[in-house]
């Protein structure tokens, strides 16, 4: 059957992404039990496949219906514990919201700041671990707020280096299958995503990936203050499903699974490589900022970074020209059938506009 989603406007926000034809088809499929014969491979099949998207042959996928955010709150409940010392990269509005959810649950949280359009630099990092041993330290790989790109292999290699008792955690919500990810090779210990954004599926589903070290961190961690979100609870249930025989705990959303399916096959069996997928990824946002160049428009990220490929490849982050603002494009915008992001950073909401350009 050949299907064919109504006409809509462009969303071209960072993420909700336009969902393919085929992967909005398979979100349609009939209701199915989840234990059903008819489910349990195509779970199964979705947690290999998470897997070879960040490389890592070593990980435990652990998916829940839920928003990215929820990544945040797993992390602080299962890998960490209360009074742990934490190092939170700061390069936008994520990496504080990331640094205000690790507080919520008792963790002791060092910030390291970036100007706006900035990212913290090597000498600067490694100092920090110097300072002090880190039980972990957090990277977040794009930073939808700001369209910063972060060097999660080079941070990686430092910690490993200086600290390499100190856990990588990663918010890949923004990253994951646009950006170049190998979490096994670059000695990455969780990454946690969403499926609304580079995955290219509707919204619903986060998306942990926990290495060896992490599960570690679970196994000598006390007893999680939590029930919902205890990988002690989660993890037997993924092997269940991969292994075929699928047990119980909460109900997966199996049309959103079924989504995920059809669009992590694309990503990893269909016509293109995840290094072509990557490649195309850089060129259509080389696209998106020389334009944004040539109409003598600026971006947020700093000209610094840009020049050493700190900008996204998943989103561009562009400034408004003087005197205009979000009231004078965005509707505007909106009138031609696109939808362009408003600004996050609570300073800074109405002098840029964001643009997504990451997945289908």
């Amino acid at each position: 059957m050949t299907f064919h989603q109504e006409d809509h406007k462009l969303l071209m926000i960072p993420g909700p992404i336009e969902v393919a034809d085929d992967v909005l088809y398979a979100n349609a499929h009939a209701a199915v039990a989840h234990v059903s014969p008819q489910f349990v491979p195509v779970f199964g099949e979705v947690l290999q496949m998470l897997r070879k998207t960040v490389d890592a042959p070593s990980a435990q996928p652990i998916v829940v219906a839920g928003s990215g955010t929820m990544g945040w709150d797993m992390i602080s409940l299962n890998v960490l514990q209360p009074g742990d010392d934490v190092l939170v990269l700061t390069t936008g509005y994520f990496g504080d919201a990331f640094a205000d959810a690790l507080r919520t649950y008792g963790v002791q949280v060092e910030q390291l700041r970036a100007p706006v359009g900035g990212r913290p630099g090597p000498d600067e990092i490694r100092a920090k671990l110097e300072s002090k041993k880190f039980r972990a330290i957090t990277i977040t790989q794009v930073d939808t707020s700001t369209a910063v790109l972060s060097d999660i292999k080079a941070v990686s290699e430092l910690v490993h280096q200086v600290s390499p008792e100190t856990l990588v955690v990663v918010d890949g919500v923004c990253s994951v299958a646009s950006e170049e990810i190998h979490m096994d090779a670059w000695g990455i210990d969780v990454i946690m995503t969403a499926s609304q954004k580079g995955l290219g599926c509707p919204p619903g589903l986060c998306i942990v990936m926990a290495g060896p070290r992490a599960i570690q961190a679970l196994e000598s961690r006390k007893s999680p203050a939590t029930y919902y979100l205890n990988w002690n609870r989660w993890i037997p249930v993924m092997k269940s499903y991969e292994a075929g025989t699928p047990i119980y705990f909460g109900t997966p959303p199996t049309n959103l699974i079924y989504a995920l399916h059809q669009s992590l096959k694309t990503i990893t069996e269909g016509p293109v490589s995840l290094q072509e997928r990557y490649k195309m990824h850089r060129e259509a946002s080389k696209k998106v900022k020389d334009t944004i160049r040539s109409l003598g428009l600026k971006q947020l990220v700093s000209e610094e970074l840009q020049a050493s490929n700190g900008a996204s490849n998943s989103m561009t982050a562009v400034c408004y020209p003087d005197g205009l603002g979000a009231a004078d494009i965005l509707p505007k915008m909106a009138q031609r059938d696109i939808v362009f992001g408003a600004g996050l950073l609570k300073d800074y909401k109405d002098k840029y506009f964001r643009i997504g350009h990451m997945g289908h």
